[in-house]
């Protein structure tokens, strides 16, 4: 009797399971700023493409705005910080627009170092090939027009994906993969 009632229900319960779903969002934009860039190569494209179309979404709000808490895209310049100017959501920052501008970009400092070694992730560059890239593609987007070389540094953890303060371009390494991830 006990063996009759039980089957049926095991049986339920092993269906409800289920197989493998969709890729679902584990971590809000602002949570997987501050978590290691590895762990963000290791997320489906899928949800990759999503935090990216948030990121574009919370710069687009932010745009111009004064400096009030966390912002994705931060610039100060001259001694005012804002939310950097808004961007196309469907914009690649893969495929730098410079059109030629002569910016030398430095790399080495005293913090972080930019990865050499090539990735799938990042489409095959290295991390610091795709770090000038979007260094690059920033740069032009927000118009910035600096008059000396432009040192890009790397920034673990930081609460934004980019800012510019007079002069250094800081990335956040976790932009990195989700640059390399633009919506189709």
């Amino acid at each position: 009797m006990l063996r009759r009632v039980l089957a049926p229900l095991l049986l339920a319960a092993l269906a409800a399971c289920g197989g493998p779903g969709l890729p679902t969002r584990s971590q809000s934009l602002a949570q997987a700023l501050q978590n290691a860039p590895e762990a963000m190569e290791l997320e489906p494209l899928s949800v990759r493409q999503e935090l990216l179309r948030e990121l574009y979404r919370a710069a687009s709000a932010q745009a111009g705005q004064p400096l009030e808490g966390a912002f994705v895209f931060p610039v100060a310049q001259s001694g005012a910080i804002e939310g950097a100017p808004a961007m196309d959501p469907h914009a690649d920052l893969f495929l730098t627009a410079d059109a030629g501008e002569p910016w030398q970009l430095v790399f080495e400092g005293r913090g972080e170092r930019f990865g050499e070694e090539r990735r799938d992730s990042f489409q095959g560059l290295s991390e610091r090939e795709a770090a000038e890239l979007v260094a690059r593609s920033l740069m032009h987007l927000w118009h910035l027009t600096p008059s000396s070389p432009v040192r890009v540094e790397r920034v673990t953890g930081a609460p934004y994906a980019a800012a510019w303060v007079d002069g250094v371009l800081r990335i956040n390494p976790v932009l990195l993969p989700l640059a390399a991830s633009p919506a189709p």
